[in-house]
């Protein structure tokens, strides 16, 4: 027995504290899948991960896969590059230098990108494009919307430079000059999306050219082309019936285009917007049962209930609808249409006047996948809280993450209190120009949602403060912007809404710097804030902000500010953006 507990004893004595911990260490691979999951594509909160430990922010590097160039991070490029080294996406929209020169630089990269944004330039850099496919031939995804120019030899370059290309973007150019001449020296086998939307000339030639010759084309973007006709489409989509996804907006479609549409078998996205269609070409594609997952019509007219019911009865996939300005649509419409949505996910319902709760609660009854609702400019509120639950018998509804109900008139407190109990789970809440509502409805609201991310309450006009006494600390969006509230409602945003991440006090005329500055004091995490026409705000207060607050990002400064060179240099090394509104000046 002694020989036992002398043994026991050694054994007990091998195992130090340390020892311990070494064996709770997890590899990278594992922390780098939990950041994952933490992060959830907002990429914002890599930068308190990265503060822990030099592994963690080793992870949080590697996981970091775009970045955005402007002319005041070119001096930090090389170190850039360095720091992460999985990027795989470049975004020049923001750039105004030389930006030919720049991606000769950048062609000497070690890293290998699939994606390059080049918006927003005078002319598509031609011969830095030339230069960077030479050394990197790993893009397969380009972005040249809004260019100023676009030039007839521009296509068959981008075709020669980048003969893996799967997307491109040449959406709303400023001028074209005679593109469709040399289209037939344009090859880009592997397309799968190309977007047009914008050419205001005739366009249809090089539409009929790409779908004959890319063979994996399944995606077509165009929107605002008022001169290509219904019979270039019809010409164009037929040489490719593995289309998958069409977006012509803004147009008139007759019998040709219908025909072409239904031969389409694979269709599972279609966007309408804007477009006179018919009932008639919504029963061709029911009788053809497309397997359409996202539909959209919003803003079309010509059509009727008996359409879209006949459409929706045959095609019980859909899980994106969008039927905005719908004026016929009412909520029997809408209570027989939800039991045809079962895979539902989003709705767009706005500007339907006569909707209120009733359609609302059909839709979140039938639909048990369905996640994000939108109901702006409707009649919700309008009926008592009691006839709606009445109709719609009592339940909970924790699917709904999303509900955009901004510029609903009729919405009282007792309507937001009412949802905020059967939605347990939303996370963004949009009542912006909800007048009816009260101080004590956002409050009860705030603490029964107890999961809420992004509340945006701007022109609630009856909102001068806001009652919280109790934690908040999931909120990290908060739009106040027109408001009126004062300095005493941020001194309690500051101490219950300590996670907050962004702020918006735009015109908010009665707060001060003194409201301001305790909500930088206390949210330690806050990356931007918005003090656009706060006349009651002093200048300094803008320097004082990014001394104290080392997370701020960005900071639209209050009217009576005047930046000048020195100070925006300065505000950068603190790796803050600064607006300056006054000086229509932005860094």
């Amino acid at each position: 027995m002694k020989r036992k507990r002398n043994s026991l004893k050694s054994s007990q004595q091998v195992v130090s504290p340390t020892e311990t911990i070494v064996d709770l260490h997890l590899p990278d691979e594992c922390w780098e899948s939990i950041f994952k999951i933490l992060i959830n594509d907002n990429h914002c909160y890599l930068e308190p991960l990265s503060l822990v430990s030099k592994q963690f922010l080793s992870i949080c590097n590697r996981l970091q896969f775009s970045l955005t160039i402007s002319d005041a991070t070119l001096p930090f490029l090389p170190h850039l590059f360095d720091r992460f080294p999985n990027l795989t996406s470049l975004n020049f929209e923001h750039f105004s230098g030389d930006l030919d020169a720049l991606l000769c630089q950048i062609s000497t990269c070690p890293l290998k990108f699939k994606s390059l944004k080049l918006s927003n330039q005078s002319t598509i850099p031609a011969n830095g494009l030339r230069v960077l496919s030479k050394f990197i031939t790993t893009v397969t995804s380009l972005t040249f919307s809004n260019i100023d120019f676009l030039h007839q030899n521009d296509l068959v370059m981008i075709s020669n430079c980048f003969p893996f290309l799967e997307e491109l973007d040449l959406g709303n150019p400023k001028s074209v000059l005679n593109v469709a001449e040399n289209i037939m020296f344009l090859k880009l086998p592997k397309l799968r999306k190309v977007i047009l939307s914008g050419h205001h000339y005739a366009y249809g030639s090089l539409l009929f050219h790409l779908c004959k010759n890319c063979e994996f084309l399944q995606e077509i973007v165009m929107s605002n082309n008022y001169c290509i006709t219904d019979n270039d489409i019809a010409s164009a989509i037929r040489k490719r019936p593995g289309l998958r996804s069409i977006s012509f907006t803004r147009m008139t479609f007759r019998n040709l285009f219908v025909e072409s549409l239904v031969s389409l078998m694979g269709l599972a996205c279609l966007d309408l917007s804007y477009t006179c269609i018919s009932d008639k070409l919504l029963l061709s594609i029911a009788e053809k049962g497309h397997p359409i997952k996202r539909l959209v019509l919003q803003g079309c007219f010509g059509y009727s209930y008996v359409g879209i019911y006949n459409l929706l009865s045959n095609c019980q996939f859909i899980q994106h609808l969008d039927l905005q300005n719908a004026n016929f649509m009412s909520d029997k419409h809408v209570v027989e249409l939800s039991l045809f949505l079962g895979d539902l996910v989003s709705i767009n319902i706005s500007n339907c006047a006569s909707l209120n709760n009733v359609a609302l609660f059909a839709l979140l009854r039938s639909c048990a996948k369905l996640t994000d609702v939108k109901m702006e400019y409707t009649s919700i509120g309008k009926m008592s809280v009691e006839n709606s639950y009445t109709f719609m018998y009592f339940g909970v509804y924790p699917q709904l993450k999303s509900l955009h109900l901004a510029h609903n008139i009729w919405l009282k407190d007792e309507d937001i209190n009412m949802l905020a109990f059967v939605c347990p789970n939303l996370q963004l809440l949009d009542l912006s120009c909800c007048n009816h509502l009260s101080k004590e409805g956002i409050g009860q609201v705030l603490r029964k949602s107890s999961k809420i991310r992004h509340l945006n309450i701007a022109y609630c006009s009856r909102l001068k403060q806001l009652r919280m006494n109790f934690k908040v600390s999931t909120l990290v969006v908060l739009n106040l912007s027109k408001t009126g509230i004062y300095d005493r409602s941020l001194y309690m945003i500051s101490t219950s809404c300590f996670a907050l991440l962004h702020l918006d006090l735009g015109y908010c005329y009665n707060v001060t710097e003194k409201g301001v500055m305790k909500v930088v004091e206390n949210c330690k995490q806050l990356r931007e804030i918005n003090l656009q026409g706060c006349r009651k705000v002093v200048a300094d207060v803008v320097d004082s902000m990014v001394f104290i607050r080392p997370s701020l990002r960005k900071t639209t400064a209050p009217p009576c500010f005047c930046c000048t060179d020195s100070k925006r240099k300065l505000f950068l090394r603190h790796g803050c953006l600064l607006a300056c509104w006054k000086c229509s000046a932005q860094v």
